[in-house]
């Protein structure tokens, strides 16, 4: 067996388990050895975290397909998890083009990725229902073309661009688990009430939960209401740029440098890099 299948063998047996587990969101190939080292047992990646180590916003058309895939390619040979891909709307607007991404993306290494409905138009922000399904259906088609088992997941980004409609979100993801997606995710729940809405709507497919400041719930808490997947998106990113930021104020604006007191020892940091 080679090491994609097995890898993506053993993200889908993740999945199939009466527990959640936590896929957290390295944003580069150091995040990832680091995330890799704590215990977690499959990764993805955040492609908010990677815009903003390009010095770019997340924002529609700020990382291409390229670029996605290079960082892709670099955490799946930094680490020896299952990695996931956030591969945003597919980088097309078309079914046929979510499935070549599909196609591209697996061929990086990933074993597992997400198709979003979102179009990044903010005047029309979200594909019209028959049309994502047929993108998600298309891009299952795709993953099921692969010589692996590729977990796809697809996710109703209603609630992130102020659709605040909870059960069109749910409609879509029951036709989106009908299309034949292996794992459902609405970014933006809010409630535990919500959470356990979606999870009953789409049972008994897994459903992912973004942990990322709108929910406060914990590892155990979600577990116990059926959710099989926990994300942070950009979370951890946003954590480490926060502390980098605040200590490069305070040599900016105080003069100090108490903040050498909080940091990793270079040694510790060093080790994670050494093979």
């Amino acid at each position: 067996m080679d090491a994609q299948t097995l890898r993506a063998d053993t993200f889908k047996a993740l999945h199939e388990r009466d527990r959640a587990f936590v896929m957290p969101n390295p944003w580069d190939a150091g995040s990832a050895v680091m995330l890799g080292s704590l215990g977690f047992e499959a990764l993805a990646t955040t492609s908010a975290g990677y815009a903003f180590s390009l010095a770019r916003p997340d924002a529609e058309g700020a990382l291409s397909l390229e670029d996605t895939l290079i960082n892709a390619a670099m955490i799946v040979q930094a680490t020896a998890l299952p990695v996931a891909a956030d591969l945003e709307n597919g980088f097309s607007d078309t079914p046929e083009g979510c499935a070549r991404t599909i196609l591209r993306a697996a061929a990086t290494g990933i074993v597992g990725g997400s198709i979003e409905d979102a179009t990044g138009i903010a005047a029309d922000p979200v594909y019209s229902f028959e049309l994502s399904v047929e993108r998600v259906e298309a891009a299952v088609a795709a993953a099921r073309s692969l010589p692996f088992a590729f977990t796809l997941t697809a996710r109703a980004e209603n609630l992130l661009h102020g659709r605040l409609d909870l059960p069109d979100t749910i409609r879509r993801l029951q036709a989106y688990a009908e299309a034949g997606a292996d794992v459902l995710y609405a970014p933006g729940l809010s409630t535990a009430e919500e959470v356990l809405a979606v999870v009953k709507a789409v049972a008994p497919k897994p459903v992912n939960v973004l942990m990322s400041g709108g929910l406060n719930l914990s590892v155990a808490q979600l577990s116990a209401m059926g959710v099989r997947r926990i994300s942070v998106g950009s979370a951890l990113a946003l954590a480490a740029y926060g502390e980098f930021y605040r200590a490069a104020r305070e040599v900016s604006e105080l003069g100090t440098f108490t903040f050498t007191e909080r940091k990793m020892p270079f040694s510790q940091a060093n080790q994670f890099f050494k093979g």
